[in-house]
């Protein structure tokens, strides 16, 4: 049994491509749309995978970009003031 709404902006050209498919294939748009949901969510999850699992694939994903960010001054953050003010003070001479 259904009891769930959920609604979403899309464009005008997408409302009628849904639309003509639903058509096509004699269903509503809400069941199109949950087809299509369903055969989306069989494909990127794997009912199996235990949650350590789903970690550790979740965590070799984002190691890609770890430290794609580098710097030479790991308390950059940390002395941001002080090096604006130095930064300042060099520049104009107070």
């Amino acid at each position: 049994m259904k009891t769930e709404v959920y609604s979403w902006r899309l464009s005008p050209r997408l409302k009628t491509e849904l639309e003509e498919a639903a058509r096509a294939e004699k269903k509503s748009v809400s069941e199109l749309l949950e087809q299509i949901a369903q055969d989306w969510l069989k494909r990127f999850r794997t009912p199996d995978e235990s949650e350590e699992e789903k970690q550790r694939r979740l965590h070799e994903a984002a190691v890609k970009f770890v430290g794609s960010i580098e710097g030479d001054n790991p308390g950059r953050a940390e002395n941001a003031s002080a090096l604006v003010r130095e930064k300042l003070a060099r520049r104009y001479g107070r």
